[in-house]
């Protein structure tokens, strides 16, 4: 048992335009659950009022919504062109492309339904000439959280494993093929990063979702949320095609669905 971030699923007035600027943006395939990121994990999109009513909340947001989406390519030039893909199909700059003071290379952008995105380049220098399409080396979210070794703790009692732990500076999670990473900073710094401003309230418009092999499985993950200090918003319940499903959000309110075969 061990929870792992499979799907992000983001609410928006529009998912079908969302679909189709992601799919502008990364290049990516369709699979049956959204759109697969080049092996690197998958986003769905749903309208935010049915996503938000499913997690048990009000689907009212403003400001920022606490994370931050990210993909890694290999080089700086690589950067550059996913930032053009980016603005051209309507996403909006908030930081440009540019060396960082410790030499990283990054921009970010907003996406037309309102997600924030960290594009940043593995190495410093273009060594290659820009592949067509550019195909992300590894996907992550970026929770704004209270405090990350408490957040931590947390993760850890789910089974996730760290891979980077610098305290409440900055702590992530090792990622398996085909997942997402899962990151955590304190809100206030994570803003910072990509320079836009902490406040900000109400529903973040995501879920984040993790397919677990078994009812068992689903339900000992569920009962590891709760007892580590996390709240069920929903208990299992079983879906048309006799799936079942549970959410539960994190001591920060993030939302998380567990999925589980009949």
């Amino acid at each position: 048992m061990a929870l792992s971030l499979d799907i992000i699923t983001l609410g928006t007035a529009h998912p079908q335009t969302a679909n189709s600027f992601y799919r502008a943006a990364f290049s990516p395939t369709t699979t049956g659950d959204g759109l697969d990121l080049h092996g690197t994990g998958r986003l769905a999109f749903r309208p935010i009022g049915e996503l938000a009513g499913e997690a048990g909340t009000d689907p009212a947001t403003s400001g920022f919504r606490g994370y931050v989406l990210s993909a890694v390519v290999n080089q700086p030039d690589e950067v550059e062109a996913l930032l053009d893909l980016a603005t051209a199909n309507g996403a909006t700059v908030v930081r440009p492309a540019k060396k960082k003071l410790f030499g990283e290379f990054t921009a970010v952008y907003r996406a037309p339904d309102g997600a924030l995105w960290k594009l940043a380049a593995a190495t410093k220098k273009n060594t290659r000439p820009v592949p067509d399409p550019i195909a992300p080396s590894e996907t992550a979210i970026y929770l704004g959280v209270t405090k990350p070794t408490a957040a931590k703790t947390f993760y850890e009692a789910l089974g996730m494993r760290v891979e980077r732990d610098y305290g409440d500076t900055f702590i992530d999670f090792t990622i398996a093929p085909g997942v997402c990473r899962l990151g955590l900073l304190p809100r206030i710094a994570l803003a910072k990063d990509a320079g836009v401003d902490a406040h900000g309230d109400g529903f973040s418009a995501a879920v984040l979702t993790h397919t677990a092999a078994s009812r068992d499985d689903l339900d000992s993950l569920l009962k590891a949320a709760d007892a580590a200090g996390g709240t069920i918003a929903r208990p299992t319940t079983r879906t048309d095609e006799g799936d079942h499903v549970a959410l539960f959000t994190d001591p920060d309110g993030f939302h998380w669905k567990i999925t589980a075969p009949a």
